[in-house]
């Protein structure tokens, strides 16, 4: 059974100071120069040479790598080195990943400003995403809206471990794509008599895992994600705060290629915690 984790005589102070300084930490990120609100267009690359939109160069691909073909007047410099790229490269990344390929700076801008191009391959095929630092949603950024902080969504909930884990295919932000999702167990959400098992995917960090879901509640962008970093497999519980809910990066622009829930991660009730929606919420 869901049971309700935080102590308000001895806990409630503490665990405010440690979500402030989180949400200021997640803010920080997003405020990165070429970070998930510095998204300015995504683009398929195809097997003819054509021009992007906004990006110096020829760009193509043979299915396995990207080429280009740019020249002095371009200006491309490689991200790391900032060595200059000039004639025909290639470049090429995995199903999965992504990694930046290019930069440039625009005329009259200084070189902090400047544009960085990202190669990443979805449902096996190559695009390319532009990373812009004064893309709007960065420079009028504010802060991310969120509901009330509120400690009656801190649950301790069971958990039941897959004893290997289970990989499903979900959908993905962008139409078309798809993504291969690795599950390691599930656990029961209750709220006001109303339970229900939403399935839990491996964590980035090791001892970690995430649930991704929907729920009933408005103002909210179509589905978001928890992340629990103690998630002890010898445990029968796990401790999930529903306040540190946030959006994926398909929620700040239109560019996102983000994985949607697994079949069945949709909470009958409204999750009034965590992040609302960036694009249509109200701060």
């Amino acid at each position: 059974m869901t049971t309700l984790a935080i102590d308000p005589t001895a806990d409630l102070q503490r665990w405010r100071t440690d979500l402030l300084r989180w949400r200021t930490g997640r803010e920080a990120g997003l405020r990165q120069p070429h970070g998930w609100l510095t998204l300015i267009g995504l683009h398929a690359l195809t097997a003819t040479p054509r021009s992007i939109p906004g990006v110096p160069g020829l760009w193509w691909t043979d299915g396995d790598v990207a080429l280009v073909r740019t020249d002095d007047a371009d200006g491309v410099t490689d991200p790391q080195t900032r060595d200059a790229l000039v004639g025909t490269w290639q470049r090429t990344v995995g199903e999965g990943l992504s990694t930046h390929v290019a930069a440039f700076v625009p005329a009259g801008r200084a070189d902090e400003d400047r544009v960085v191009v990202e190669l990443i391959r979805r449902t096996g095929r190559l695009h390319l995403r532009v990373r812009d630092p004064l893309a709007a949603a960065r420079t009028e950024f504010a802060s991310v809206p969120t509901h009330p902080d509120d400690p009656s969504w801190v649950l301790d909930v069971p958990v039941r471990w897959y004893d290997e884990p289970v990989e499903v295919t979900v959908g993905a932000a962008q139409h078309g794509l798809v993504h291969h999702v690795r599950l390691v167990g599930e656990i029961d959400v209750e709220r006001d008599g109303v339970r229900h098992t939403l399935r839990l995917s491996g964590g980035h960090a090791p001892g970690s895992a995430a649930v991704l879901f929907s729920d009933e509640a408005e103002d909210l962008a179509p589905w978001r994600l928890v992340s629990i970093d103690d998630a002890d497999r010898g445990a029968g519980t796990l401790r999930v705060d529903l306040n540190r809910t946030v959006n994926l990066p398909y929620a700040f622009s239109d560019f996102g290629t983000c994985p949607a829930p697994v079949e069945g991660n949709h909470l009958p009730f409204a999750v009034t915690a965590g992040e609302r929606d960036p694009r249509g919420s109200a701060a």
